[in-house]
């Protein structure tokens, strides 16, 4: 090899002397015998020329250490490292070939940064020789190497009206007072009558709760139910262990609570959003975790414990050892962040997705990595978790689904084969992309016209009454709740058209875009098919190009300036595909099918079966 002079190095693990390299500093394409004194000067582990090894990564089973490096800490190469003398210095060899054979990285001592040494393959000669990359936060290499090996991102959720909708009796009282008012006050018939709906769904759940607070038991059916002691762990009283008044209603996703059990004021009526079991299964089916999961939320720390525990009761989601370091909570006025999320280096912002029914409340660049979810509004709009006939937590399902397998398709079959590629001659322009999260969520939020009363707490209520801090205040700055409609408004339908936009309410108010809803009808498909559906992008010519496989079979293609564009393009022309295969199967069955079928759908299948004829036949 025609060598160039680098800064001569001795390499140590720990206090075994290795051998002497020659280390080169970017940028390696202008390296040259000259630039050695300048090189010196910025040595990057101080000035003792040395480069002392403290310890080897955890082996990784199937992940190269720079498939890993790249994908938490892309293009942080900060050096490169070449053996003078195979023959001279066998240690250092030795120690190459374990690092490179056994999918191990060599951390080093000292720097801000934390460096990883990864042994490199090379195109010239027989040579020891390595890179060394920096990782920002200490331990984040050894989390990311086991979800990478085990196929495994995370998900972080948000609880108040994403999850749960809970209320105290004050908080009961304070919005039967604020609804009857506006019901005095409200000349529309139609609109009355929707919140005197509201308003008795809100009076019979404050009845239940009154039973809970003054007998610990409701009556249900002519059924006397009597609280159930479950054991929890209590935040505020030194992390101990404390047994909680609670029942149960499964049939109607409702719980009730005592957050202090001294504290008769801090029981809590609890409603659980719909089809939470269906997402709950998904993320732990067959014992296999297929995501890390995290609470990040802006309620007191106790009725958050709480309100994951009734989520959660068997810590099949979140190990009770790790419960408290995973349920975090955000100060009110703050901005939620995966970096608060995963402040102790757990996690990759890049490998993280987060259901929220809020984009706004989280950190501007944690937004892309947000599925936004309608608010939970069981109160004022019960109807809107049954009005689809996939609830928003199953859709949640299969968005994380979706993203999780793009994440680790492009994983797999672009970048591990491109990292393969790679050799200690190549330049760090030479990795390539790592994928993101951020690239298979389309970011969302939904508004609302005319919002309701929220219809829950969160937590500062039952915070004061546990500290004895209890007043007849507003409890709450009150949030707009999205997504909900009063009955005028229960007009508003989707469009499946171009863009996928949804419809205008009659009263004109814009209930928001649900750009993934083509892909989300695609996966519902498939699964009740008891199939897989995937996409697979490709850029080329500064274009995104996107295919759909239904059971491995093209259905649909689509192209954009972004993979965004490409891809709704590509479902909302699978589905069409899907509809023109489907009418040309059943045709020969039933002549007359097609007319009702016209009559039932309002022209889609015929869009479907029309506008489409120029797309490649799979």
């Amino acid at each position: 090899m025609n060598r160039m002079a680098g800064i001569s190095t001795k390499v140590y693990h720990g206090d075994v002397f290795l051998g002497e390299a020659e280390m080169f500093l970017p940028p390696f394409k202008d390296q040259n015998q000259n630039q050695n004194q300048t090189q010196t000067q910025n040595f990057p582990l101080g000035n003792s020329r040395e480069v002392r090894i403290s310890h080897l990564s955890p082996q990784s089973e199937r992940c190269p250490p720079l498939s890993i490096l790249q994908t938490i800490s892309p293009f942080a190469v900060r050096f490169k490292l070449q053996a003078k003398s195979i023959t001279t210095h066998p240690l250092l060899h030795r120690f190459y070939l374990s690092c490179f054979q056994e999918y191990k990285s060599a951390v080093l001592v000292g720097g801000e940064e934390e460096l990883h040494l990864v042994a490199m393959p090379s195109k010239v000669e027989k040579v020891s020789c390595f890179w060394c990359c920096a990782v920002q936060q200490p331990g984040l290499y050894g989390s990311c190497l086991y979800m990478l090996n085990t196929r495994c991102l995370s998900i972080v959720f948000d609880l108040d009206e994403t999850l749960i909708v809970a209320n105290t009796m004050k908080s009961f009282e304070d919005k039967i007072d604020a609804l009857s008012r506006k019901i005095d006050a409200e000349d529309d018939p139609l609109r009355v009558s929707g919140m005197s709906a509201e308003l008795k769904r809100y009076i019979e759940d404050r009845d239940l709760l009154r039973q809970f607070v003054e007998t610990d038991s409701v009556a249900l059916d002519s059924t006397k139910l009597p609280v159930q002691h479950e054991e929890a762990l209590s935040a505020v009283q030194d992390q101990q262990r404390i047994l909680r008044p609670v029942i149960r209603l499964p049939d109607k996703n409702v719980v009730l609570t005592r957050i202090n059990p001294e504290i008769r004021d801090t029981s809590v009526f609890v409603r659980l959003r719909p089809a939470w079991e269906d997402l709950r299964s998904y993320l732990t089916a067959k014992g296999r975790k297929r995501f890390e999961v995290y609470v990040c939320t802006m309620a007191e720390r106790d009725y958050a414990l709480e309100m994951w525990r009734l989520l959660d009761p068997g810590s099949h989601l979140i190990n009770s050892k790790e419960l408290l370091d995973r349920v975090v909570c955000v100060k009110p006025g703050l901005k939620k962040s995966l970096q608060t999320v995963f402040r102790e280096g757990v996690c990759h912002p890049k490998m993280a997705m987060v259901i929220d029914d809020r984009l706004q409340v989280w950190d501007e660049k944690d937004q892309p990595r947000v599925h936004v979810v309608p608010a939970f509004t069981p109160y004022y709009a019960p109807q809107a978790e049954t009005a689809n006939a996939v609830p928003v937590l199953c859709v949640a399902r299969n968005v994380a689904c979706n993203v999780r397998g793009g994440f680790f398709r492009e994983f797999d079959e672009t970048m591990l084969r491109k990292i393969f590629e790679v050799c200690y001659e190549s330049d760090v322009t030479d990795l390539p992309y790592s994928p993101d999260v951020s690239d298979y969520l389309l970011s969302e939020e939904y508004n609302s016209k005319d919002a309701p009363i929220p219809e829950g707490i969160n937590g500062a209520e039952v915070d004061r009454r546990i500290n004895g801090l209890a007043n007849h205040g507003d409890d709450r700055q009150m949030q707009p709740v999205a997504a909900s409609r009063y009955p005028d408004d229960e007009a508003a339908a989707i469009r499946t058209s171009t863009g996928n936009r949804i419809a205008q309410s009659e009263g004109g108010s814009h209930v928001g875009a649900v750009p993934s809803l083509s892909i989300t009808v695609l996966q519902e498909i498939a699964r009740r098919c008891d199939s897989k559906v995937e996409f697979r992008s490709t850029v080329k010519n500064l274009q995104f190009s996107v295919e759909v496989l239904f059971s491995n079979d093209k259905i649909g293609i689509g192209m954009g300036k972004t993979r965004e564009e490409a891809q709704l393009q590509a479902a909302e022309h699978a589905l069409h595909n899907l509809a023109s295969y489907y009418l040309s199967y059943v045709a020969p069955i039933s002549g007359g099918l097609r007319n009702d079928l016209d009559k039932s759908s309002n022209g889609f299948l015929e869009d479907a079966t029309t506008s489409h004829d120029h797309l490649p036949k799979s």
